[in-house]
């Protein structure tokens, strides 16, 4: 389904479409489900004939083989039952899968805004556990249903046959019951919500707490920490308490009328008997046929709590699966092909949100094919914000960029970020080993391509100065190496993907002098041939560049050769004396 879909398509709808691929096995769940019901059915009205015909008649061997029978069909039953709980789960399994492959294909589609604006431990909780009521609802709900029906209508049809006049009490008190519970689960629905609403922000603060575990130890501050998840923790018990309040009203209500059914059934038969309408057989059966349909009432009462934690579930992934991605390919989009590099920035303006402030204003700046552009200013210039645009991570607010005179707007976003290459300061590495990681620049790389990236990074000899060599395994987040080594194979993934455009964004940060000289070494190879932006604070790294560029407040505010900038004795040769006196 599109996201158009998503908006316009009802909540049960969208439910539903996930069964159609499975309905086969959905159709064999119900099929055993309504078995399972004929057999329960069967039995009370047996018993009546048996009672009825068979013992006072002494037709003994025609009552012990019925009994045999049945035996044979419970065993029969059992087996049903069996069928109905691997292969149901089996189905709610499926169905949960493919929402949340939906969902995680949709969540790739979005732009880097939406992850600005959204915490990771959100969206964790939203593929996790919300999918799991989901799942429960996909299963049980529509199986309990259906159970529960076909019992309470097939056993009402054979009590109206015995006794019409009791089977219409029984009819009375069910609507009773139907009411009761419609009204209890609007409010079950909405608290289910809060609780969903509540444990998202809870997983979203230990994630954070979690991620950032060092930094407590590190300031002593474990207690801070301890008093934010308590904090958390109670905002938790306060949700599931309202929730558990709306339970506890409708559980009540469903218990007071599961004892009060029996209780009417046997006073009102009474009455019949004292009245001589009625015989002690009938009132048994109706008594058993109580006893089989009671045990549905309660499936569907059950059903209106898995409907409820179904469907807050459900609500909250069509939300997520409504949003329109900020960056979207035009229907007419080409791919990016041949790439020379040549880039063209005309009178671009930026703001992150349309209400914000400019972190651009009215930038122009043409860079040759095969040119090395080095990008320096003071911290939150928008230099970083300027080079982000170029891969198209977020959209200009006015003017446009463009690459070899293509509007990056009007090619796929896919073809474009193959052609562009970036190494971030903050260095991202998979909880994976090092293999997986380089090779995450180019999947179908032979290992000899990936060795061959390593070396030309400069880490190669540190990847088999390592116990398990490329195999060894970087940790969360690459916790188990060093931050030069991080970033080494970031650069080594780059090597790898080997694109036309390159930018280096603070790439060399984390190096001591001595490998940040074999990197540069390094990166002058790779910028061969290769258009080249390379955004630093180190002023001494960028001194070779073709051009340098001074932005400030979102305005280039110098542009040229070193030794320009230093004759002009400007804002660049300031910052430039300034680094060389500390240094």
């Amino acid at each position: 389904m599109t996201t158009r879909d998503y908006q316009t398509k009802s909540a049960l709808r969208v439910f539903l479409s996930y069964f159609r691929p499975h309905w086969k096995l959905f159709l064999m769940d119900l099929c055993c489900a309504f078995l399972i019901s004929i057999i329960d059915l069967a039995f009370p009205y047996v018993s009546r004939m048996c009672m009825e015909r068979l013992l006072p008649e002494r037709l003994y061997t025609t009552f012990f083989l019925i009994m045999g029978i049945f035996l044979a069909l419970y065993f029969l039953r059992a087996l049903l039952q069996y069928v109905v709980c691997y292969w149901g789960h089996t189905f709610g399994i499926r169905v949960e899968a493919d929402i949340r492959r939906d969902l995680f294909t949709h969540i790739q589609t979005l732009s880097f805004g939406f992850y600005d604006k959204n915490r990771t431990g959100h969206l964790m909780s939203r593929m996790t556990g919300e999918l799991f009521d989901i799942t429960e609802l996909a299963h049980h709900g529509p199986e309990d249903l259906f159970i529960s029906l076909v019992t309470v209508i097939g056993a009402i049809a054979i009590m109206f046959t015995i006794h019409w006049q009791l089977a219409l009490v029984v009819m009375i008190l069910i609507p009773i019951f139907i009411i009761v519970t419609a009204l209890n689960r609007r409010s079950m629905m909405a608290a289910s919500r809060g609780v969903k609403q509540t444990m998202a922000v809870i997983n979203a603060d230990i994630e954070s707490s979690l991620s950032g575990m060092r930094t407590a130890k590190a300031f002593s501050n474990e207690g801070a920490e301890a008093s934010k998840f308590n904090r958390s923790n109670e905002q938790f018990k306060t949700s599931k308490r309202n929730f558990h309040k709306a339970m506890g009203r409708f559980t009540a209500s469903m218990e007071f009328f599961m004892c009060v059914l029996p209780l009417a059934v046997i006073t009102v038969g009474g009455v019949y008997i004292m009245r001589g309408e009625m015989n002690y057989v009938d009132l048994i059966t109706f008594s058993l046929y109580i006893s089989t349909f009671i045990n549905p009432m309660r499936k569907m009462a059950n059903f209106n709590e898995l409907f409820a934690n179904g469907f807050a579930g459900l609500h909250r992934f069509i939300e997520l699966m409504s949003i329109e991605p900020d960056l979207q390919d035009k229907p007419d989009a080409v791919d990016l092909t041949d790439v020379k590099g040549e880039i063209t920035v005309e009178n671009v303006s930026f703001a992150y949100e349309r209400d914000e402030t400019e972190v651009l204003h009215h930038v122009n700046l043409h860079v040759k094919a095969g040119e090395t552009i080095a990008v320096v200013g003071p911290s939150g210039g928008g230099k970083s914000t300027l080079c982000n645009l170029i891969p198209r991570f977020y959209d200009v607010t006015e003017g446009c960029v463009s690459i070899d005179g293509h509007d990056v707007r009007d090619v796929t976003q896919r073809s474009l970020r193959r052609s562009v290459g970036v190494v971030q300061q903050d260095v991202f590495l998979f909880a994976a080993s090092i293999m997986e990681n380089i090779r995450y620049g180019r999947p179908d790389a032979t290992v000899d391509e990936v060795i061959a990236a390593a070396r030309r990074a400069e880490i190669y000899d540190d990847i088999m100065a390592m116990p398990d060599g490329f195999n060894t395994y970087v940790g969360e987040r690459g916790s188990l190496l060093s931050g030069g080594q991080k970033q080494r194979i970031s650069i080594a993934r780059i090597f790898l993907k080997n694109p036309p455009v390159l930018i280096l964004d603070e790439a060399t940060s984390a190096l001591d002098s001595v490998t940040e000289s074999k990197i540069q070494h390094a990166f002058g190879e790779l910028a061969q041939g290769r258009t080249t932006l390379i955004i630093a604070h180190r002023l001494s790294t960028v001194r070779a560049a073709n051009r340098i560029l001074v932005v400030r407040d979102g305005v280039i505010t110098e542009e040229g050769a070193h030794e320009e900038l230093m004759a002009k004795n400007g804002g660049y040769a300031q910052l430039y004396n300034t680094q060389n006196l500390h240094g």
